[in-house]
């Protein structure tokens, strides 16, 4: 059951949405090479005691993983797109760093993930024009999309049919066991948001409906594989990966991104 949130709680929401981008922002500036995976998920646990933050992934046990997990943000690295459990594992130049973040604060939560390039700046061919920029800039298009059609009035199928839209354009092909869901007093509530979906089906979008988008596919195959460690999910060819993530709220005047963050390092590089 979907529970719309007044303006007054909207707000409480993007409090915590707010230092949610804050995270990241930080994080993905910090993941240069050299730096290792843990190093991340430490700085992580330290922001989170410093703003009296809860972990909505620590001692999460869900159906899909192999819980409890014991870590405070997903990282995950290349081919691994989804619930990464951080690892030993120093980036290197050319690394593709998919960063799934959410807390609570006063008991309101809010989910984003971002992938970045970890690069060298030396290195000419990081450019824009480079496969995995393209291919994570596809989901940064799709979440815009997916934005946009979170307008009272509209139906959810909208949402899910503007992401496949952009997949397909760019010709990705889309998994459809996971996507986005609700989100309020919990990380996860109703409904599920597909990566996939026809426009004008599904529920109507009203005013208080708060959804954490989450367009994701890899450069080839669509199909799945865990770990051994029983959370994290990689493409099944071994192809490079990449997830866009933000927490909206649908208002009377329209989407509002509840997690909007500062410029990242892929996009600041004056010679992209």
């Amino acid at each position: 059951m979907m529970e719309l949130k007044t303006p007054a709680e909207i707000e409480k929401m993007a409090v915590t949405g707010q230092f949610v981008g804050e995270v990241l922002s930080d994080l993905s500036h910090r993941a240069r090479p050299g730096v290792n995976v843990l190093d991340l998920e430490q700085r992580a646990r330290t922001m989170i005691a410093d703003r009296g933050a809860v972990s909505c992934y620590w001692d999460y046990a869900p159906s899909f993983g192999e819980g409890p997990f014991r870590n405070v943000i997903c990282l995950s690295v290349n081919d691994a797109v989804l619930h990464g459990l951080p690892r030993d594992h120093v980036l290197v130049d050319g690394d593709v760093l998919t960063l799934d973040f959410a807390v609570t604060i006063d008991g309101w939560a809010a989910d984003s993930a971002v992938t970045v390039r970890v690069r060298d700046d030396t290195d000419p061919s990081t450019g824009a024009d480079h496969p995995d920029s393209r291919l994570i800039a596809s989901t940064e298009r799709a979440l815009d999309a997916a934005i946009a059609a979170m307008t009272p009035g509209g139906r959810l199928g909208d949402v899910s049919a503007a992401i496949f839209d952009v997949a397909r354009a760019a010709g990705y092909r889309v998994n459809t066991e996971y996507g986005g869901h609700g989100i309020g007093r919990t990380m996860h509530e109703d409904p599920h948001v597909p990566n996939v979906g026809r426009a004008g089906r599904g529920p109507v979008l009203r005013p208080g409906m708060t959804l954490a988008l989450e367009p994701w596919w890899s450069a080839g195959a669509e199909r799945l594989v865990h770990d051994p460690d029983g959370w994290t999910l990689r493409s099944a060819d071994g192809s490079m990966t990449a997830h866009s993530e933000h927490t909206v709220a649908v208002t009377d005047d329209g989407p509002r991104v509840l997690t909007a963050r500062d410029t990242l390092p892929e996009t600041r590089r004056p010679s992209d």
